[in-house]
Parts: C-alpha cells; sequence; structure tokens
C-alpha cells in the first residue's frame, strides 16, 4: 500500500509561499521593497526627559535613621542614557588635556649644519645633517606639537548628563544631617568612625556633597584616599561616576532637585545673563567712542 508523502514548502525567501501568494508567485517579487538607509525617512521624535523620584533615607551623625527625603532630578531615556553620560564624561577629560606637548623637528634642532663625512669614499651611507632622525641628538618625526584638545558640549546636555548619573545612583546614595559643627577639632580616626556608623566602607570610594566645608571636616577627610569632598562649585561627572557610595546633606538634596528637576528654569536666566553682558559691553564702547569724541582739554 502506496502512502502519501507530502514535502514540506521550501523556505526561501524569494520561493516560497509563506511570503507569496498564488496569485503574485509568478513575478517572484518580495513582499518587502529594500531601500538604502540614505533614502529611508526617519520620523524625528523629541527627545523624551523623565523625572527620576528616589526616596532616601536620612541619617543622624550617629547612624539611626530619622527620617526619609526624596530625589527629583531629570534623567535621559533608557535608549540615549548611556549615549549622553558618555559624551559627557569624555568630554570632561578631555577638556582637562593641556595639549603643551612638543618635540622639536629636525629643522628645529639645533646644530646640524656641517656635513659629518665625505659623501663618497667611505663606504658608509650618505648623510647630510648629524641631527637626522636617525641619529640619536636628531629631529623627532611626526612627533607632538601644542594643540587644543578642548571639544563643546551644550549647556542642556551637560547638566543632563550630570542630572543622569546622579539618578542612576540613587540605590547607592544616603543623606546624612549637617556634620559640619560635629568636629570641634580635625581627627581623621573620628571621620573614619562616622563613616562606619553611616554604613560606609573606608576602603570603597566614597563621594560627598556638601554645601558648605568647614575646616576641621576638611582637615578630618583629606588623608582618606578614597573620600572625595565636593560642593556644588567642584561637582563633576567623574566623581559622581566613580563614586561607589553618594552621601548627600539635606541642603545638597534641595540644592539637586532645583538645579537639576524638572522644573528648572535656569535656560532662560542664563539667556537673560548673557544678553545683559552683551549690552553691557556695547555700553562701554559707545561711552568710549564718546570720550574719543570728545577729549579732555590740554592743561
Amino acid at each position: 500500500m502506496a502512502s502519501s508523502v507530502t514535502t514540506p514548502p521550501s523556505l526561501s525567501f524569494f520561493s516560497s509561499s509563506v511570503f507569496f501568494t498564488s496569485s503574485n508567485r509568478q513575478n517572484l517579487k518580495p513582499l518587502v521593497a529594500f531601500r538604502p538607509n540614505s533614502l529611508k525617512t526617519l520620523n524625528a521624535r523629541p527627545l523624551a526627559i523623565s523625572s527620576e523620584l528616589a526616596t532616601l533615607p536620612i541619617l543622624s551623625f550617629t547612624g539611626e535613621k530619622i527620617g526619609e527625603t526624596y530625589l527629583d532630578v531629570k534623567a535621559a531615556p533608557p535608549e540615549t542614557a548611556r549615549a549622553v553620560v558618555h559624551r559627557g564624561i569624555i568630554t570632561d577629560l578631555q577638556n582637562k588635556r593641556r595639549g603643551t606637548a612638543s618635540t622639536l623637528t629636525r629643522a628645529e634642532v639645533r646644530g646640524g649644519g656641517k656635513k659629518p663625512y665625505p659623501q663618497k669614499k667611505t663606504g658608509r651611507a650618505r648623510q647630510g645633517s648629524t641631527r637626522t632622525p636617525l641619529r640619536p641628538g636628531g629631529g623627532v618625526v611626526f612627533g607632538p606639537k601644542p594643540r587644543d584638545w578642548s571639544i563643546k558640549i551644550n549647556r542642556k546636555e551637560k547638566r543632563l548628563a550630570i542630572s543622569t548619573a546622579v539618578a542612576s545612583a540613587a540605590v547607592n546614595t544616603i543623606v546624612v544631617e549637617d556634620f559640619g559643627d560635629k568636629f570641634e577639632k580635625p581627627k581623621t580616626k573620628e571621620f573614619i568612625a562616622a563613616l562606619k556608623r553611616w554604613g560606609i566602607d573606608p576602603k570603597q570610594k566614597s563621594m560627598f556633597l556638601v554645601m558648605d566645608l568647614s575646616e576641621n571636616v576638611v582637615l578630618s577627610s583629606r588623608n582618606i584616599g578614597t573620600l572625595k569632598m565636593l560642593t556644588p562649585r567642584t561637582l563633576n561627572l567623574f566623581d559622581i561616576l566613580n563614586a561607589d557610595k553618594l552621601v548627600l546633606t539635606q541642603d545638597a538634596v534641595d540644592y539637586l532637585n532645583g538645579r537639576y528637576g524638572v522644573d528648572f528654569e535656569g535656560e532662560a536666566e542664563d539667556e537673560e545673563e548673557d544678553e545683559e553682558a552683551d549690552g553691557g559691553e556695547v555700553e562701554l564702547v559707545e561711552e568710549g567712542v564718546a570720550a574719543d569724541e570728545n577729549p579732555a582739554p590740554a592743561e
């Protein structure tokens, strides 16, 4: 008894019935029209900036939990957050390069005016100068020259990179009460004891953000190599990403919420300040012109 065996349909993209119907199978045209990327129209969507709300515990100087606070800062969407933070950190690191490295070419090295030995009858390779790059003391080929390594980043993008890094580090962030007046004299041992009471390992990297730094706090913490004590003026992206633990005061939390929150309107304030600065320069120039037109009489 013969059994009918059905062969499975071919899975070829151009000949399979999965992708083509019986009516257009003879044309053998794919259902998907391929176009190069340069001809595709992209739907430009505005960058969606959300606000990340995190609950942070507040610890006393003795290490006891005395309350909670909220950190509400801007954060870039997950698909672009990594690129924004990467651009911010690359800008910071590259702008620190001084670009003062300089070497001398064979035209700038002192000496070498005399031919070291005759051109012929020596059996050696011909040499026209002792300052050739092939000899010790000669010039450098394609060596570094002074240059400017700085790159530009938009002010809003830089602020978004910092706020995104702060929002991502919220899981490793604690808030402590103001401890500026807790140190009557500089004592590193007391500061290390305070770190342990707050649940911070002194061997781990930690970053403190405070609004004001007292002299005793600075002297007590400067010998701890894994600790960074920052103020809003010195806040930077590298120290945020490099730290294992972030420690904030309540005033610092209020500053971050105000400076890097969704309701921050500093862009307009900065533009107004720039316009005022430009207007002040124009007034000074006009005054200078008026002074030149009406010079003071000579005595």
